[in-house]
Order: structure tokens, then sequence, then C-alpha cells
């Protein structure tokens, strides 16, 4: 599970302070697959960072009892001056994965050819997804981050994308930002919906969706 404790998040911008959440504690349990709403500029993508240690709190804490992913479609995380390659191994180590393993596999889903042993700052924005996406799939988490992933590629690609995170869903479960209500339904059994720093948790994702409708409605 992911325990959030007394977690606050906050910003400045021109003079005003702004919440992302505010004094929230929270558990998010396993078995569950989540989908996450909220409006526009709500905090989602910051959430997920949050949950993944990308980002740090501005107060409280988020205790990790599960294999928590990076975020699928947040590709900040490379360095752009080693080579998708390098980047690779330095995922591998930090997760503990053994390496020559994690980069076959990589190098083999990504489908970049040449470019795998390219500085990651010569990348298109697909080649990133794609490498990324391998990255991720390569390594077994308990939680899978999932912010607006789209597959890119050709259908082929698209569809061995689809495949092997599906295969991965049979034993783990998701965290799931999307604009597609067809996508949140797809794949998530719960919701949650951030608005105004708070979060309230469904256990049905279409009532976390009727809500979210509502609040984008009142706005």
């Amino acid at each position: 599970m992911i325990r959030l404790e007394h977690l606050t998040k906050r910003f400045k911008h021109k003079g005003e302070t702004r919440y992302i959440v505010r004094d929230v504690s929270f558990t998010i349990p396993r078995g569950d697959s989540i989908g996450l709403l909220g409006r526009n500029g709500a905090g989602k993508s910051t959430l997920l960072r949050l949950i993944a240690g990308t980002i740090k709190p501005t107060k409280g804490k988020i205790r990790r009892f599960s294999r928590v992913s990076f975020p699928l479609g947040f590709q900040g995380s490379f360095n752009g001056t080693l080579t998708g390659e390098q980047n690779v191994r330095f995922v591998a180590r930090i997760y503990g994965r053994e390496t020559e393993e994690l980069v076959e596999y990589v190098q083999e889903f990504s489908e970049l050819g040449n470019a795998y042993r390219m500085p990651v700052k010569t990348y298109s924005s697909g080649m990133r997804a794609r490498l990324a996406f391998g990255v991720s799939m390569g390594i077994d988490f308990d939680y899978y981050l999932v912010d607006e992933i789209t597959a890119v590629g050709d259908v082929n690609f698209k569809k061995k994308c689809r495949r092997v995170f599906q295969e991965r869903l049979q034993n783990s479960d998701i965290i799931m930002v999307s604009h597609s209500n067809a996508s949140l339904k797809e794949y998530c059994s719960a919701g949650i919906v951030l608005e105004d720093g708070k979060l309230t948790y469904f256990p049905d994702i279409n009532d976390a969706i009727k809500l979210h409708n509502a609040n984008m409605a009142n706005r």
C-alpha cells in the first residue's frame, strides 16, 4: 500500500500560494486500480510525481510499502546527455534489476535501433516515450503510475504496448491520470477526485467520474 501522512504540497506563483494537496492523510490499498481525476491545473500530475518520489512534499510524508514506478508518460527522469542504453543501466541499478537483462529487454521493446546508443537529448518526444514505456514494462512494479500515456509508433507497436501492459496488470495495480473516461473505465475500478487540495475516494470509478463532471460544470 501507499500511505499519505499529513501531506502538503504548495507552490508560490505571482505572490500567491497555491496548494496541490493540503494536510491530506490517505491510504491507497493494493488490489484496486485507481483513476485520478481533477480539473486542468488541479495538480494530478504533480500528485503522481509526489507518489513516485520524483519531487518532495512541502510537509508530511509518503510511505511506500510496495514497489512504485515512475510516471509512465513522464520522461523528465532521463539524463539527456546519456544515451538511451546508459539511462537504462542507471535505472536498472536504482531498482535492483539485472542490468544486461533490462538493457536487452528495452532495446528490443522500444525498437529504437541505433538511436538506443545516442544521447536522449537527440530523441523526439515519441522516442522518449518508447524508451520510458520500455523501461517501465521491463521492471515488475506493484503500482504503475500512468500519466496520460499514449502508445506511439505504428499499429503493431501500439498493439504490443497494450498487450504487455495488460500482462503487467494481472499482478499489479495502476494509478492513472487520463482525460478519457473510456480509458479510466477500461483500466480502473476505483477513483480519486482531486479538488481544491483535497482527495475524495470512490470504490466505483463511475461515481468518481460523476463528481468530477459535476465539479467541472460548477466551474
